[in-house]
Parts: structure tokens; sequence; C-alpha cells
């Protein structure tokens, strides 16, 4: 084979341009399959010679040898030639031709497109020869009389300027000056008109707006466009171009106006309608992407609040809570994304509550909670209870309901995004829940999971949600019990605080108790002092006046035994060099509130003489002096 092209090529060259021969060389070499046949041969010189031809069909078959030479890396280099492309340009300006012929233009955009891949040199000569305005101008082109040829030329079309803009952001602002915009929403708008009939004009003309979207930074479609690409999903039945207005709708709907645009133009329910007719057909990889793709538009299209609030109004709603009923993992999963979406209001969740969709989310999770299931699924159950579980009004109902029974055996899961949902869901879950708070403290296996996540896990937000679980459970399991013990605005001074705990106390430790029987829960409250954030050094500062104030303050025989393992158990964790770091590193930035609860933890601390030793060995009292609040204070 390779002789063969060997010599017709060397019959090409020594060819007169005159012979017919000319001709059926150029057809015969423009046949081969195999383009590397070419990469040892210097042939643009020749080609030029041809491509300057005033035969018209000449010209024609050596454009089309040259579309299918420069298929290979090596001829897309040696055609890169100022002569060649400036040629091309300029037969591509008399576009439409006058005998109304596509035949050369098609074999040009093949040639031009095919040196332009992956080739930014002949990209630039392009932009010197100010090519670009030639390019573009072929989007004018709407009426081709050329009837059989058309479609081969909406093709070749879209791939070269595809192979051009595919150059980077500088050509793709430079065809936005020119204006392509608004030639693109031309032709799409044509396209919508009847989507059938225009489906290869569609797809060969909405990958520019791809590239332009991926090129130009922060590109916004008019209004209309957005619409069109929403009609052509809707009445499109080629999965491709179904493909391509779901991901510009992507780019677009990250914008809030544009998700309110679209919610109210009905795309949800577009999509709705669309998935459920297809739903059973979604059997190959590539029509599952497409399914999830579908979806996953609903739910970024929910994120946006004018666009929820509005959608939460509309038949939507009963849709997503329909498709909790779904044998579908991914109907299932989008219609529990949309549901915690749509939960992102006291009013909704309590509505849902009321309507018992927190029972089928319960019943969705009470299926999917094992390490086995859906990670994602897993993810956004929790999410949407995590939503609904906050307003004060649900908290019984759903704690009632069994949430957290039903979610207590995911303890098992180490998986990050899911750890991370399920310790927040039990955290809002135990706000103000004194009884369940007690409870928990008890879960001998829940309490030593997160001692090891609070340690362990690489995760950050693993890591802080096990030290706030096990702040939060202590502070609403006791700090009703023990209030009154801390001092407020306007009493006596701090430093007698240790004279205001009452001897006797009548309320149940036992939960504290077992609490702190598991290894590392002291340790955990007090490096939690030093956490980045300062609600966590707040909450971890609560929790220790608790323990300081049950414990330290007791005189009983067993009260004392319990005390003496509390203090020694600080001393150990080194509380006083944690406190010390902690005014160190974040005494500039306290609020009024965390100072207070320093302040406390200090003085109830120094209710134990080993306490106040190590505090002092630490400089704890001069360094309270040096918050900026307080100096302020003394200073009024």
């Amino acid at each position: 084979m390779a002789t063969e092209m060997d010599e017709l090529i060397e019959q090409l060259k020594t060819t007169s341009v005159s012979n017919g021969n000319t001709k059926n060389l150029l057809c015969e070499i423009s046949a081969t399959k195999d383009p590397k046949l070419f990469d040892k041969h210097e042939l643009a010189d020749c080609f030029l010679g041809l491509t300057q031809c005033e035969d018209t069909i000449v010209r024609k078959e050596a454009a089309k040898c040259i579309a299918e030479i420069t298929k290979s890396e090596v001829q897309r280099k040696k055609f890169t030639k100022r002569e060649i492309i400036a040629g091309f340009l300029e037969c591509l300006k008399q576009v439409p031709t006058p005998d109304g012929s596509m035949e050369l233009p098609i074999q040009i955009c093949r040639a031009l497109g095919n040196i332009c891949y992956l080739n930014d040199e002949a990209r630039d000569l392009i932009l010197e020869l100010e090519g670009d305005a030639v390019l573009l101008k072929l989007l004018d082109i709407s009426t081709i009389e050329d009837v059989a040829n058309a479609a081969q030329f909406i093709k070749v079309r879209g791939g070269l300027l595809s192979n051009y803009l595919l150059g980077g952001e500088g050509l793709a602002k430079r065809a936005m000056e020119l204006g392509v915009m608004k030639k693109l929403q031309a032709i799409i708008d044509t396209g919508a008109s009847n989507v059938e009939q225009h489906e290869d004009l569609l797809l060969n003309t909405l990958p520019l707006l791809s590239i332009l979207t991926e090129n130009v930074a922060d590109l916004n479609f008019d209004s209309a466009l957005n619409i069109q690409l929403s009609r052509i999903l809707a009445a499109s039945t080629n999965p491709d171009l179904a493909e391509m207005c779901l991901e510009l709708l992507h780019y677009q709907a990250e914008s809030d106006e544009v998700k309110l645009l679209l919610a109210k133009d009905g795309l949800c329910e577009t999509i709705y309608n669309l998935l459920e007719k297809y739903k059973t057909l979604a059997s190959t990889s590539e029509a599952r992407a497409l399914m999830k793709l579908a979806c996953e538009l609903i739910v970024l299209i929910l994120t946006g609040d004018e666009s929820m609030h509005y959608l939460y109004t509309t038949p939507l709603l009963k849709n997503m809570v329909d498709w909790l009923d779904s044998t579908d993992i991914d109907l299932l999963t989008t219609g529990v994304l949309a549901l915690g979406n749509f939960a992102r209001t006291d009013s909704h969740c309590i509505y849902f509550v009321e309507q018992q969709t927190m029972n089928k989310l319960l019943e969705v999770l009470s299926k999917n909670n094992g390490v086995k299931d859906d990670v994602r699924l897993q993810h956004a159950l929790l999410s949407a209870l995590r939503n609904l579980v906050i307003p004060k009004p649900n908290k019984n109902a759903v704690i009632q309901a069994g949430l957290v029974q039903t979610i207590l055996p995911m303890l098992e899961i180490h998986q990050p995004p899911v750890v991370f949902k399920l310790l927040g869901t039990l955290r809002m879950t135990v706000d103000g829940q004194e009884k369940l708070a007690l409870e928990l403290l008890k879960n001998k296996t829940l309490i030593e999971q997160l001692v090891h996540w609070s340690k362990s896990s690489d995760y950050a937000g693993v890591t802080g949600e096990s030290l706030r679980l096990m702040a939060w459970l202590i502070k609403h399991a006791y700090l009703s019990k023990i209030a009154y013990a801390l001092p407020r605005k306007g009493d006596a001074p701090a430093e007698q605080i240790a004279d205001k705990i009452p001897l006797t106390q009548d309320y149940d430790r036992s939960s504290l108790s077992e609490f702190l029987a598991n290894e590392g829960t002291v340790e955990a409250m007090v490096s939690m002092l030093t956490a980045q954030h300062l609600v966590m050094q707040n909450e971890a500062l609560i929790a220790l006046c608790i323990l300081s104030v049950v414990y330290l303050s007791q005189k009983n025989e067993a009260g004392l035994e319990q005390a003496q393992r509390l203090q020694e158990e600080l001393i150990k964790c080194e509380v006083g060099k944690k406190l010390a770091e902690l005014i160190s590193k974040s005494s500039d930035s306290m609020t009024k509130e965390i100072v207070e609860n320093l302040q406390n933890c200090v003085n109830l601390l120094k209710s134990s003489e080993q306490l106040v030793t190590h505090l002092e060995e630490n400089n704890i009292n001069e360094l309270l002096k040096s918050i900026p609040i307080l100096t302020e204070y003394c200073t009024l």
C-alpha cells in the first residue's frame, strides 16, 4: 500500500495540472484510509499550486486530498502555511458561490478544519489574516440552494468553527466581539421552530455554544436563548441533542436569575415528564448518564431560593414526593435531594412533617442504612432529615417516628460525607431534647465512635462534628440542671463562683458518668478548646463548665472519687495549656459570651486545689487580663 501511494504522489508531482489525469490521481489519493502513509512526503507546495488552479473540480479534489492528508499530525504542521490558509479563506469569502454549489466550500471547510485541529500555529495564522471574521460569516448562511449538500455543509461548517474556537480564551473573546452569539442565536431560533426538521443544524451548532461557555468567563446567555434550549430539550427525541441542551442549561443555571427563569418556564416539569417517559429505556451507560444529568438539573434549579419557592407551588413538589416510591435509584435520590432543598424554610419543614413526607423519608432510610447501600442516597436522606428536624415543633414528631433508631446503625459506615451528615443530623435532633441527650450519652457505641472520629478522621468536617456532638450532648442533657450555678451579668465577682455551687444536687449524673467512663472523652472536650472556629471553642467551654459543676462540687465519698478522677484527667490532658493557647490565639476575636464562659470555666476549675496550681503553672490569671474585651471594660 505504501509503495502504491508513493507512486501516486510521484505521478501527481510530475503531472501537468492541465492533464486530465490529475483529477483521477487526486481521487485515488483522497480515497486512502491511512493518513500516516503521507507522513514522509513533502506535499504542501505541490498542493498549494493545485488549490490555486482555475479548474474548480481540481481545486475541490485538491482540498479533499488536503482534508484527508491533514488527518495526520505530521502533515497538519507541514500544511500550516500562510499561502495555503490565505487561499482557503479567500475561497470561503465567496460563499455562497455564484452557481450555488457547496461542493468546493465543503472540502475547504474540511481541509481548514483538519489543519486547525490541535494546531495553535494555524489558528494564529487565521487570526492574523482576520480569517475569524470570514469563518463566522459562514454562520450567516441560512438558505442553501445546493440542497443535496446542505446537510454536509452545516456539518463541516460546525466542525471548522469548533476546531478553530477550541484554541482558547483569546479566540473565543474575539469571536464574541465579532457578534458570534447573535449569529448562533439566530440559527438556534430557526432550529427551535421545528426541532425534528432542523436536528442536524442544532447538533452542529450547539457545540459552538459549549466551547464559548468553557472559554468565556461568566458567559450569560440571553433569556430568550435559555428558553429556546429548554424548548428544544422538550421537543427533541435525539439523546445527543438532549445531552447538549442539558449541559448548556447546567452552565447557565449556576445563576439564580436563570434558575428562576427556567423554573417559571416549566423546565423541571418537562424533565420530570421526559424521565417518566423514558426511564425504562435507560439500560445503557450512555442513557443512564443522560438520565443523571437531567436529574441533576432539577436539583440545581431547586438550590436557588426564589426558584425553590416558586416550584413549591407547582406540581413538581408532588412529583418529587412520588419519586420516593421509585425503584430507580437515580429517580429516588433526585426526589430526596429535591425535598431536601424544599426543606430550607421552617414552614416547608413543618408541612412535610404534618403531611408525613418525613415518614416516607425515614422509611426509605430504614431500607438504605447499611454499609453496602448507596452512599449518595444516604447523604441525600440525611441532609433532608437534618433540615426537617431543625424547627422546634418538628423535633418530638421526628424523634417519635424513629429517626434516631434508624440512623444509629449507620455508625458502621465510614464514608466521610455520610458520617458528616449523620453527625450533623444527630446534633440538630438533640437540640433542646434533654431526654434524648441523656440517652445518647449512655450509648457506648456512639461515644466510642465519636472519640475515634474526633482523633483519626482525615476529614475536618467529621472531626469537628464529632467534637460538637459530644459537647451538645453534655449541654442539652445537663445545662438546665446546673445553669443556676453559673454567674450572670450583675452577679457577684466571678472569683466567688465556687461558693455559689450548692453542696447537694438532686439530679441523675449517671448519663454523664457513663460518658466519662469512655476513654478519651475528657481529652476530646479539652482539645476542642483550640478548635479553629470560635463557636466550637465556646461549646467546649460550656461542656467543661458543666463537667466542673457536676463533679468538682461533690463532697460525698463517691462524689469525691469522681471529682478526683476528673481533676487528674483534666491535668493529664493539659487543660491549662489548652486554655493558654485559646487565649493567646483567639483573644482578639473573642465575643463577650465566649469571654464570660471562659471566666466561668477557669473559676469553676479553681474549685479544685490541684487545678488551681495547674492553672497558675500555665499563667492563666495573667493571660485573662490580656484579653482586649476585658481591658476595654476595665478602661470604661
